[in-house]
C-alpha cells in the first residue's frame, strides 16, 4: 500500500479495504500481464 504509514491505525472496514486490495492487486496486474502477452503473440 503506497498511501498509509504502517504506523496508522484504521478503522475495521479499512482493514478490510486494505486486505481486499492487497490481495486483488497482484491479480489485477497478473491479468493485465496476460492481456499483454495476448496481444503481443496475435
Amino acid at each position: 500500500m503506497v498511501f498509509r504509514s504502517s504506523g496508522q491505525d484504521l478503522t475495521t472496514a479499512g482493514t478490510y479495504i486494505e486486505m481486499t486490495s492487497r490481495l486483488t492487486e497482484p491479480v489485477l496486474l497478473g491479468l493485465a500481464v496476460l492481456a499483454i502477452r495476448n496481444r503481443v503473440k496475435r
